[in-house]
């Protein structure tokens, strides 16, 4: 099987599929941030949108040219439930179905923490510098590396556990699977595929699945004209 082929429907994990799609997401938005970059009537995908906590957030703000896609139907079908005003759509594979260059920006909320192999990651950085237009926005949240030493013994019992495994993927109980990175690993996939980071914020805390507070990084990041 070649590449494209493995890569045209990247496997779901079975966590979103159930207890993940349970859960509630408080990773926070900078409002701020993203008034800064992305004018109200921009066309913004919230890609990995979930059951559409984000999506919902941006109509409130007044940008009504939002579009969710996730490819976890269990959350996609949790978000038409509660936001059935929603545009929220169930994409199990990759290319979407948008047009090249038909975003002004796009959200990218702690995917990259859930997407934890690094050719998934490559394909899918791929796929938004595809639909993100020249000198569009690409607004990526994510959870660095932490430095307690709860989280080092999780980093370090995982890579004993399988060494094959980037440093920093780890699994909870429950039966997630998760990745931090260093911020500049995040950058530099940014930078690998058209995107250069314009400002970095790092906010104090963001609640995760397990009851847990972690520092998080916020990157606005502008598309790349080619050429």
């Amino acid at each position: 099987m070649s590449r494209s082929e493995r890569s045209a429907r990247p496997a779901v994990h079975r966590f979103w599929e159930g207890t993940g799609a349970t859960k509630t997401f408080t990773h926070p938005l900078d409002r701020g941030l993203l008034e800064q970059y992305v004018p109200r009537d921009s066309r913004i995908l919230d890609y990995g949108c979930g059951y559409g906590r984000l999506t919902a957030q941006l109509v409130e703000l007044g940008y009504r040219d939002v579009h969710g896609a996730d490819p976890s139907r269990a959350l996609i079908e949790r978000g038409r439930q509660e936001h059935p005003e929603l545009p929220l759509a169930h994409i199990d594979g990759l290319p979407l179905p948008f047009e090249a260059g038909s975003f002004d920006a796009a959200l990218l909320f702690v995917i990259l923490g859930v997407v934890t192999g690094d050719e998934d990651q490559e394909v899918l950085l791929s796929e938004l510098a595809r639909l993100v237009r020249p000198s569009g926005v690409l607004y990526l949240s994510d959870v660095p590396l932490q430095s307690d030493e709860h989280h080092v013994r999780r980093y370090e019992a995982a890579s004993a556990a399988d060494p094959n495994r980037p440093y920093g993927v780890f699994s909870t109980p429950d039966g997630g699977l998760f990745r931090h990175h260093r911020p500049e690993e995040l950058r530099e996939l940014l930078h690998a595929h058209g995107f250069e980071a314009v400002e970095e914020r790092s906010t104090p805390t963001a609640t995760l699945h397990q009851g847990e507070t972690t520092r998080s990084v916020q990157v606005i990041a502008r598309r790349v004209p080619a050429g």
